[in-house]
């Protein structure tokens, strides 16, 4: 009975693999591509792929390129609504996109990644860009390092071996030595700093939401570099992790 059940299970995990791909690019991406990154032959990925375009996983454009279907929406929003540290964390907030005036966020680790469960708006005229669901790196966010710094030294080392530091920009740490001595300095203050290595232009000032040995999320505030003086850094560093300890406060 246990052979009959393994080809299903490799099946899903091979389906697994190109969906993870996908949720993580910014374009629609060809068959050769899916294959090539997610180690499948072409044949093998294109009737997974024909098979999750049927029950609407994946969405096929007229260039015959591939990209995450609508029907995977009902899913992630019920997830995330059963969330218990969406709706805790909900009115702390709001009152820092007040006090801030910028864009708000809470994460919570997804694999490797870090994936926006809440956004707060900016209000003002020019903010960040980011979406709901949205899979972030943790080796180049400020959420994904305060948690990372929240992890032990041997939970680093297998997330680093797993992980490629690719560059998204000029200033992404990608030399593991400095990006130890960042999260030995992540650990040290309490919060991280995105400092453009994600998106130009961009700053991001996180801290992870830890309780009783548990990580239950991230907050970050997202800003426009060229607003991101030092003054208003260290304000929206005070008004971060006040936010936290708010927070931590109503978690079990």
């Amino acid at each position: 009975m246990d052979e009959k059940k393994q080809p299903y299970g490799t099946v899903l995990i091979k389906a697994s693999l190109i969906l993870d791909f996908l949720a993580n690019c910014n374009e629609p991406q060809p068959l050769n591509a899916i294959a090539r990154e997610t180690g499948l032959t072409n044949s093998t990925a294109l009737k997974i792929l024909e098979t999750l375009l049927q029950i609407g996983y994946v969405k096929k454009d007229r260039d015959k390129k591939f990209s995450i279907g609508t029907s995977l929406i009902h899913y992630s929003h019920k997830a995330i609504n059963d969330l218990e540290i969406k709706d805790i964390a909900q009115p702390y907030l709001e009152e820092l996109q007040q006090i801030s005036g910028e864009t708000v966020h809470l994460g919570i680790q997804d694999k490797d990644n870090v994936i926006y469960i809440t956004k707060i708006e900016s209000t003002k005229a020019v903010c960040t860009y980011s979406t709901i669901g949205k899979n972030l790196p943790m080796y180049c966010s400020s959420m994904g390092k305060s948690i990372l710094a929240a992890r032990s030294d041997e939970y680093l080392a297998g997330y680093l071996q797993r992980n490629p530091l690719h560059p998204f920009t000029r200033n992404t740490i990608t030399r593991e030595q400095d990006f130890r001595r960042e999260i030995a300095k992540v650990r040290e203050q309490g919060y991280a700093i995105d400092n453009c290595e994600h998106e130009e232009e961009v700053i991001c000032i996180g801290t992870a939401l830890t309780k009783g040995g548990k990580i239950h999320g991230a907050i970050s505030i997202g800003i426009p570099e060229y607003r991101a003086t030092a003054p208003v850094r260290q304000e929206i560093i005070a008004a971060v992790l006040q936010c936290k300890q708010k927070t931590l406060q109503h978690l079990e």
